[in-house]
């Protein structure tokens, strides 16, 4: 099986990227140059009309969105090396709940963050800031519960939730969500993040 990626450093598509390390999959990396344009043109765009990235070709089809890309390799390659839980278990359930929530639930809180700190000027608004960040606290809080409990998202093993939820996670606390509010959290991260395949250098 062929599998390109489309892919720019500290991006969206990292923990794509990541994945494929993990799960020790042979693929070819594209490096797209975001700032020159790359992701606007139309050989790019006829893989995926949004011209963001992540961006995966597998045998000549495109696929794109981070967590659609997660699921499918997950499904497909995580279950025989043992990081992602068999189907129709109660296991896969929750592998599916978590990773969805950090992807949808903390990520919407994520971005009214993201748009009041970082965003337009006419959006930046420390009233919102403030808002978002309690949001993130109580969610953040959640999380803290689960990992108190054991050292990974799935118990006592790595698996491929502890790598989407910790690349959601991770970004946060870059842009200020008080993730060192909650030691069991920081934590969790600081082992996901040590990981081998974290440690990825642009092409």
């Amino acid at each position: 099986m062929s599998i390109v990626l489309y892919w720019h450093p500290m991006s969206s598509a990292t923990p794509i990227a990541n994945a494929l390390v993990e799960l020790g999959l042979p693929h070819e990396r594209v490096t797209l140059d975001l700032q020159a344009g790359d992701q606007r043109r139309p050989e790019f765009l006829a893989l995926n009309p949004n011209g963001k990235v992540p961006t995966v070709v597998v045998d000549g089809n495109p696929m794109f969105e981070t967590l659609a890309i997660h699921f499918w390799l997950a499904g497909k390659y995580g279950v025989e090396r043992g990081l992602w839980p068999q189907e129709d278990t109660p296991e896969r359930l929750q592998a599916m709940s978590w990773a969805t929530w950090a992807y949808v639930t903390y990520g919407a809180v994520l971005v009214r963050l993201q748009l009041s700190t970082q965003g337009d000027a006419a959006l930046r608004s420390e009233v919102w800031a403030d808002a978002a960040r309690s949001g993130l606290d109580q969610l953040l809080a959640l999380l803290d519960a689960r990992l108190a409990a054991q050292p990974w998202m799935m118990g006592a093993d790595f698996s491929l939730v502890d790598l989407i939820v910790g690349a959601v996670i991770g970004y946060s606390a870059y842009i200020g969500a008080p993730v060192a509010a909650h030691p069991h959290v920081q934590a969790w991260l600081a082992r996901v993040q040590a990981r081998p395949s974290m440690q990825l250098k642009a092409d």
